[in-house]
């Protein structure tokens, strides 16, 4: 198996320091199990703003993380240093904080063993985005902005920014799991204000809200989002909101965009099947679930059309990858089938309480973090049809795009989205566009009232590059696929 590729030629020494520390690990009398994670991580942030490139941001980090098992409690311990010295030290520390961990534990922790997983895994891509000259980043960012402004009022201001991430990885427990994986991902995005002369400010976003335009890939998605292609209609768009009249007060049928149901699916079925938040674990930051391990098999969490799966194997996704951070090897498992509640987003510790196997969602922000349950990719799957054959089967609706701001309580249950961009659609056709629209509901009620979903034409996979989760506080990123789907009777206002 080829080496860890680091820049400054230390792959083999990182790669021996590994197994060094999973070696003085497993020679310890009380630890059953251990994991050293050696994670790299390099980013990139660029934005620009009213013609001129007002943030350069560059970071990189690296270093290992421990984490061990011993008499039913875990320990945990990292190092940014990468010397024999200092690994020994935060292995000993781990170990330590596990045993001193276990006299105050009540219940001991359960972890059943598994079979040892070696491979690797590496983020397919054309073009190495780390290597595209910061000119060239600079006029990609530039020039949507100079077509934007271009033409004066009502345009204020406009945006561009891109963002770019490099994480190398290389993961070995005591089981015999050893494991490479090396990832690039990153997007690109925009968005353009306007204000009329009486005050009035509207706003729109492309390719979507601020945050979910990234994929797993090289510069070539960037060059796929095409900002500069799309300025113009985005420009058009944001002066015709400024005379848009609001969204009226009313229960209506809603066809929410694959951008906006991706985002609904993030809130209100992705949190709510982590089971870490089911058991309690996440109450004092995350918040709970209302989804608990009695509902499986039987909760009726949507119509018969929802079917939600957590797929870490999806092509681009940012929840894509080979391994979990404890070495569960990725696949697809569904979390809603044909509307019934049937699994969670769990680690081998959490899948254990329940007695069930675990679905690999263990991932951690770096190696100062310890892994959490984490989304994954978690999709919608597609049904069939068109986004026109939905709206020209839509009697009286609204169509809802691009989300503009959300909330959710703790436990994922009552809901409230404002978007961008609405369309009246009245006998199958869109008719006038709206402002400010806000739609509310309750997560179950919600989903059972999809009576309709598009085909796998229109489905689109976006990436939420900022999940927030754990004390301290990590970020994850994690995706979400959907094609534009359908709900009736929800309840509909203006901001």
């Amino acid at each position: 198996m080829p080496p860890v590729t680091t820049d400054n030629g230390i792959a083999g020494s990182i790669s021996a320091l590994v197994d060094e520390g999973r070696l003085r690990a497993s020679r310890h009398p009380e630890v059953r199990y251990a994991e050293v994670r050696w994670v790299r991580q390099r980013a990139e942030r660029l934005r620009a703003r009213d013609g001129r490139l007002d943030e350069m941001a560059q970071e990189e980090s690296s270093g290992f993380g421990i984490r061990v098992l011993a008499r039913g409690a875990w320990g945990f311990a990292c190092t940014p240093t990468a010397t024999s010295e200092a690994l020994a030290r935060a292995v000993d520390s781990a170990i330590a904080v596990a045993l001193a961990s276990a006299k105050v534990a009540i219940t001991p922790v359960r972890f059943p063993e598994r079979a040892p997983e070696v491979g690797r895994y590496e983020t397919p891509f054309v073009t190495d985005p780390f290597s595209v000259p910061l000119d060239r980043k600079t006029a990609d960012l530039l020039a949507p902005i100079e077509l934007l402004l271009r033409r004066g009022k009502p345009v204020e201001s406009a945006e561009a920014w891109m963002s770019w991430v490099r994480v190398d990885k290389l993961l070995a427990t005591t089981e015999g799991t050893r494991v490479e994986q090396s990832f690039v991902y990153g997007g690109a995005g925009m968005m353009v204000i306007a204000a009329s002369d009486d005050g009035r400010v509207q706003r729109r976003t492309y390719p979507t809200f601020r945050g979910a335009e990234s994929a797993q890939g090289g510069y070539e998605v960037v060059e796929a989002i095409d900002l500069a292609g799309n300025a113009e209609r985005i420009r058009e768009e944001v002066i015709a909101l400024l005379h848009a009249p609001p969204c009226p007060v009313r229960r209506t049928d809603v066809i929410l965009a694959s951008d906006q149901l991706a985002l609904q699916i993030h809130e209100s079925a992705g949190h709510p099947t982590e089971l870490d938040r089911a058991l309690g674990t996440e109450i004092s930051l995350a918040g709970g679930s209302f989804l608990q391990p009695s509902m499986l098999g039987s909760f009726r969490y949507g119509s018969p059309l929802v079917t939600i799966v957590a797929d870490s194997t999806t092509k681009g996704g940012l929840g894509t990858f080979g391994w979990d951070d404890e070495g569960t090897r990725a696949r697809k498992v569904p979390l809603v089938r044909d509307g019934v509640f049937v699994d969670y987003l769990s680690s081998r510790e959490s899948a254990a309480a329940l007695g069930r196997e675990s679905t690999g969602t263990m991932r951690a922000d770096g190696f100062a973090r310890i892994p959490l349950v984490r989304m994954v990719n978690v999709s919608l799957e597609p049904r069939e049809g068109t986004l026109e054959d939905l709206i020209a089967d839509t009697r009286d609706g609204i169509l809802l795009e691009t989300n503009k701001s959300w909330s959710i309580d703790d436990l994922r249950l009552d809901f409230q989205f404002g978007c961008e961009m609405a369309w009246e659609i009245k006998n199958g056709r869109r008719t006038r566009l709206l402002r400010d629209a806000i739609y509310t509901g309750r997560t179950p009620d919600f989903w059972r009232s999809c009576d309709a979903i598009t085909g796998p034409e229109e489905f689109r996979l976006w990436g939420i590059t900022n999940c927030g989760k754990g004390a301290p506080m990590q970020i994850m990123q994690v995706g979400h696929g959907a094609s534009p789907a359908r709900f009736r009777s929800v309840e509909v206002r203006c901001s």
